[in-house]
């Protein structure tokens, strides 16, 4: 009998939560298991392909959350741009919990991860630079500039995070956010001026 989705979910956040705060190399099996509230035993029973396919499954759950979560948000044509842009930066203050979590990217890209997941972090980044790049096309933006506020918006996200993480201080990640947010809508005025 197949678990419940609940359950599913519940174990996809423990091991979320380990992986964030250790990385996968530091992640010990005892960590994920206590996490998830699951023996070993049922844990390998889940997960046969170990740490691996933990990791792997983190992944995927967390491609699926911002695919439907940011980026259907961002392509969803029905609002203005500039509305998109603004509720998709609000998911992402849910995804990270306003500055609290760790990118799963970050903490799988250390040591042995990168190597691992490689593939999976690219795509993702990928993702998330094309969606980024798409929705300041649509505001008028020449490609050039797009292009280079997409890959601005990924630093700015993953920088403040480090820094919100290292000093304590979720305005900064806040800040970033708003810098995202008035870097796309302010040029997008002057080009309308």
């Amino acid at each position: 009998m197949r678990p419940q989705k609940t359950l599913d979910e519940d174990v996809l956040a423990g091991l979320t939560e380990v992986f964030q705060s250790k990385g996968y190399e530091a992640a010990s099996l005892q960590d994920l298991a206590r996490a998830t509230g699951l023996k070993k035993a049922s844990l390998y029973h889940r997960f046969p392909g170990g740490k691996k396919q933990m990791a792997e499954a983190v992944l995927g759950h967390l491609a699926e959350w911002v695919e439907e979560h940011v980026f259907r948000v961002l392509h969803h044509t029905a609002e203005s741009p500039q509305i998109r842009l603004q509720k998709a930066i609000d998911q992402i203050k849910v995804l990270y919990d306003n500055g609290k979590n760790t990118c799963i990217f970050r903490a799988l890209s250390m040591e042995t991860g990168i190597n691992l997941f490689r593939l999976q972090i690219e795509k993702g980044m990928n993702e998330w630079l094309k969606a980024f790049e798409a929705i300041g096309e649509e505001l008028k933006l020449d490609s050039k500039t797009a292009k280079d506020y997409a890959y601005q918006s990924m630093i700015d996200i993953q920088g403040s995070l480090i820094l919100t993480s290292t000093l304590d201080d979720p305005e900064i990640f806040e800040d970033a956010l708003k810098r995202i947010t008035n870097r796309y809508l302010n040029d997008n005025r002057q080009e309308m001026q």
